[in-house]
Formats: C-alpha cells, sequence, structure tokens
C-alpha cells in the first residue's frame, strides 16, 4: 500500500476580487520509506498541500489518502498515524524544551521513555538545553526540537513544511542527514523546500509551479531530461550582459545563477561564438565562457518555460 495518494486536488482561495488557485488538479503518490520532496518557490502551493494532507484543510475537490485512510472523513485516524512540522515553528515558547516534549507525548498517550530510540540522535543534541524555554533556543535548536515533538508518537507518515527555512548551511546539513537516519527506520517523509539544491536529497521529488506539477520523479531522471547543451557566462558588467544575452533572438533562456549567467540556445549551432560575439559587440571585461552540466534548478526553469 502506498503511504500517500494525492488524486486531482484542488484549491482556491477566493477574495473580494479575485481567485487564487493555489492547488489544480495535483496528482502523485508516494511510495513506502521514501524521502518524496516537493520542491517549488514561495507561492507554488506547498503549503496548501501539506496541510490538506495533514486534515487541517479541505480541499476544494479530488481526493488523497494517508496510510490508507481518507483525509476527510477518515480524520482522527491519520492524525494519529502523522507527524507534522510545519513551516513556522508553532511549539509553546513558554515552556522548556523537556515540557513541550512531555506535552506531545501525553497528547499521544505515550512517553519519551516508550519512543526515546526514534528520537535519541536528535534529542542529544538539544538535551544540553532541556530547561530552556523554546522561545530562547536558536533557529537550528528550534528545528530539531519540532522534529522531536513531530516524531515522539513514532508516526508512519512525516510531514515537514520547509523545515530548513531561515537556518544556517550547517544546520541544514545536520537536518537532513537526521532524515537520511529516519528513513532506515521505515518512516516515510514528505518534506517541502524551496531550495533546489535539497532536491538531490530527496528519492524522489514533485516540482511545483503556481498550483501545477512540472515533473515527478527521481532527480537524476530530471536532469536527464534536460538535453540541449547549457553554457555558463560571466562579466564585470552582469545585468548589462544580461539584457544583452536575452535580446538575441536565438536565446532560449538566460537567468542569473551565483557569478554567472546560465544560457540556452534554441539551436545548438555556434553556442560558444554566439556567445563570445554578444560579449564583444558589447564591450564587456572580465569575461568567461564554460559548458556546465545542468542541475535541478536548471530544470526547474526549462520545465517552467515550456
Amino acid at each position: 500500500m502506498q503511504p500517500v495518494i494525492v488524486e486531482n486536488i484542488v484549491q482556491n482561495y477566493r477574495t473580494k476580487k479575485t481567485v487564487v488557485e493555489a492547488l489544480k488538479g495535483i496528482s502523485f503518490t508516494v511510495d513506502p520509506g521514501e524521502i518524496f520532496g516537493i520542491i517549488g518557490p514561495d507561492g507554488a502551493g506547498k503549503t496548501s498541500l501539506f496541510r490538506i494532507l495533514t486534515t487541517l484543510l479541505l480541499a476544494e475537490s479530488g481526493k488523497a489518502t494517508v496510510d490508507g485512510f481518507d483525509v476527510v472523513t477518515d480524520y482522527k485516524q491519520i492524525r494519529n498515524r502523522i507527524g507534522y512540522m510545519p513551516g513556522r515553528f508553532s511549539l509553546y515558547q513558554d515552556l522548556s524544551v523537556q515540557e513541550n516534549l512531555e506535552f506531545f507525548a501525553t497528547i499521544f498517550n505515550t512517553s519519551i521513555e516508550e519512543n526515546y530510540d526514534l528520537i535519541k540522535d536528535i534529542y542529544q543534541q538539544i538535551e544540553p538545553f532541556k530547561d530552556r524555554k523554546a522561545g530562547a533556543l536558536s533557529g537550528g535548536m528550534k528545528q530539531k526540537l519540532a522534529l522531536c515533538c513531530a516524531l515522539i508518537h513514532k508516526p508512519s507518515v512525516l510531514f515537514l513544511d520547509e523545515p530548513t527555512t531561515g537556518v544556517d548551511a550547517v544546520s541544514r546539513k545536520e537536518f537532513w542527514e537526521m532524515l537520511h537516519r529516519l528513513k532506515l527506520q521505515g518512516i516515510t517523509i514528505l518534506v517541502s523546500t524551496a531550495y533546489m539544491d535539497e532536491a538531490g536529497l530527496c528519492d524522489r521529488v514533485a516540482l511545483i509551479q503556481k498550483g501545477e506539477l512540472l515533473s515527478v520523479d527521481t532527480p537524476k531522471a530530471i536532469i536527464s531530461q534536460f538535453k540541449k547543451p547549457l553554457w555558463a557566462i560571466r562579466a564585470n558588467e552582469m545585468f548589462k550582459l544580461m539584457n544583452s544575452i536575452n535580446e538575441h533572438p536565438t536565446i532560449e533562456s538566460c537567468y542569473p545563477f551565483g557569478q554567472y549567467h546560465h544560457v540556452v540556445f534554441k539551436t545548438e549551432d555556434n553556442s560558444r561564438q554566439k556567445l563570445e560575439n554578444i560579449a564583444q559587440k558589447g564591450n564587456y571585461t572580465g569575461v568567461e565562457i564554460k559548458p556546465i552540466e545542468p542541475n535541478i534548478e536548471d530544470c526547474f526553469m526549462a520545465l517552467m518555460n515550456n
């Protein structure tokens, strides 16, 4: 049995003057014991989807099941079987680390001791601060406490809504290492993120933009679908250079990526020469041009443009 099945989920939000289409017929399945990533920018529909799957929001239409239970009719059973970590820190900030853990364990009729092996590796990192108020913890420590609280009742499916947003690079790395250890214990994990580089840490990903799925596959398979040559170019006058490239009739796409612009041509003929000609014509300085391999963000941009 697939732990998560989503079929044609539609969700709209209405204001006085307009209708915002948050989810436009989303469908996918998640396999047992995998880390499944929902990857997309802010406003793509990730949180709306997670709130529907965790029974906090009723979809306008469509169907979804978690562990075989319907998210509408079987919401009580689902809430007992899942762990949910929302994007915003939502624990009791005036309670200590220990008090928060004990509170959530009590809600699920369990104890810290009963499922200690599941949270041991995470809890040991925050145990020195167990008497500190949750609101006084650093961003990384808050995330670890929230993860412990989401795991304390040994859920079968874990939902993590942008868990690494706003934490430092070291904490992000540690968090993903913890998720891979949890996967080894048989927990199915759904994680949403706006960080494209985190897609490669998932078994499979769903790329989402403006409420629509662009692709659902393994990161490697998605990257393999990027067929056209990709070029990186930089100069001292980066903004002006991007405008010059986008004005060229043979350009399919050009977008900034770190210290470079990533460029795709409509045809493969004389791509380097064309970039050199653009650079020479604009009298750009410090020019560097090189072919590169695409990553998941390049694939996302290509799918979005298509």
